[in-house]
């Protein structure tokens, strides 16, 4: 499974998943684990876990960082840029394209009854796609009950990077309680300081979108909601940004596929045109790279550790009980009467019936079908 593919099936694989990834990091998380490990063998159930556990334990958009992650083992340090840049790069086009549209003509195009149906299909995908994550995570019964424990706290809304780490040291201590053994010395590991980042050669008030986005990028943990707390204080509170292009950002960023991240793209056209659009996209999506081709490395020592091993199979369930959350809440938002919950149940159907069937075909069922539910 650790063997290399070609570029080219990288990009196609990422820019059809840029391309049809609605519904957020849990949505985009459970596409790619549909395709690289139900479809395409490349990694295990329990590496793709480890990764997903890792990746939550680093700033930044989470499902990004997965993309990277995938391209960097797969096709090394080009499969990494790749990977990322295919990736985000639809989700980036088609917020420059309404970023244009709404500062030209002051609004964006109708698109509610075309999502209307793809809400509640991508709530079947993160079904099906976290079902063998989690019977694969639930090693123990003390893992069901860190779980269980971390999906009630995700669910009153408690900080998810707290009940993460938590989970982990939790994981750790009991090991090592149960063991009553010493860490090893490939146990620890290693401090690495991140690289300074040379400034680039940009005008002023470019040069300052560009750090805003890059330190949001570097130390934001969370959902995207919490992006659009940061950028509330950053930019609305400074005068760079109104409070309803921010509202507006939050829209488009609802209903485009990708990373919600490039809601950026939005903002920065907002505040500078093209080249603001270009310095904040930059900014924002720079520090993932560096996070993952720093973590990636550790992710097999970890797992080869024992103490570490437990901490991670115990973030792991964290992290499956964290996407649980969000499929609870995004349903909750989502099925809103029984059109949309027909939308749910047939995709739910679909998905367990038919295992090898694309999720490209589910989203576009969801959205043909709830467009033509519109109607009625």
């Amino acid at each position: 499974m650790n063997a290399k593919v070609k570029l080219s099936e990288i990009a196609s694989l990422f820019l059809k998943l840029g391309i049809i990834g609605f519904g957020g990091p849990a949505a985009h998380i459970a596409m790619m684990q549909d395709e690289v490990v139900a479809k395409r063998k490349w990694f295990s159930e329990q590496h793709f876990l480890d990764l997903i556990g890792a990746t939550n334990l680093i700033p930044g958009p989470n499902s990004t960082e997965m993309a990277i992650h995938i391209g960097y083992e797969k096709g090394g340090w080009k499969g990494l840029v790749v990977a990322g840049l295919c990736f985000i790069s639809p989700a980036v086009l088609i917020t420059a394209f309404f970023a244009w549209a709404y500062k030209a003509y002051g609004q964006t195009p109708a698109v509610q009854p075309f999502i209307y149906g793809i809400k509640p299909a991508i709530i079947a995908i993160i079904i099906a796609a976290v079902f063998p994550l989690a019977k694969k995570s639930m090693k123990t019964v003390t893992l069901a009950v860190i779980g269980l424990l971390v999906l009630i706290g995700s669910l009153l809304h408690y900080y998810e990077i707290y009940l993460l780490f938590g989970a982990g040291f939790v994981g750790l201590f009991l090991k090592y309680w149960n063991d009553n053994r010493s860490l090893k010395g490939n146990s620890i590991l290693p401090l690495i300081a991140l690289p300074n980042f040379a400034t680039p050669l940009l005008a002023g008030s470019n040069a300052k979108l560009f750090w805003i986005f890059l330190k949001i990028g570097a130390i934001l943990y969370g959902s995207g909601y919490v992006l659009f707390a940061f950028l509330d204080t950053e930019l609305v509170a400074t005068g760079l940004l109104t409070r309803q292009q921010l509202i507006d950002a939050i829209a488009i960023g609802q209903f485009t596929p990708g990373p919600v991240f490039s809601s950026v793209t939005f903002i920065g056209y907002q505040i500078n045109d093209w080249t603001g659009a270009i310095v904040a996209t930059i900014g924002i999506f720079l520090p993932s790279f560096v996070f993952v081709a720093l973590l990636n490395p550790l992710v097999n020592k970890m797992r080869n550790s024992v103490l570490f091993g437990a901490f991670l199979d115990a973030v792991n369930v964290a992290s499956v009980a964290i996407i649980l959350s969000v499929c609870w809440s995004m349903g909750a938002d989502s099925i809103m009467d029984w059109k949309t919950l027909l939308v749910a149940i047939l995709s739910i159907l679909a998905l367990f019936a038919y295992k090898k069937i694309n999720s490209a075909l589910v989203v576009v069922g969801g959205s043909l079908l709830g467009y033509l539910l519109t109607l009625l």
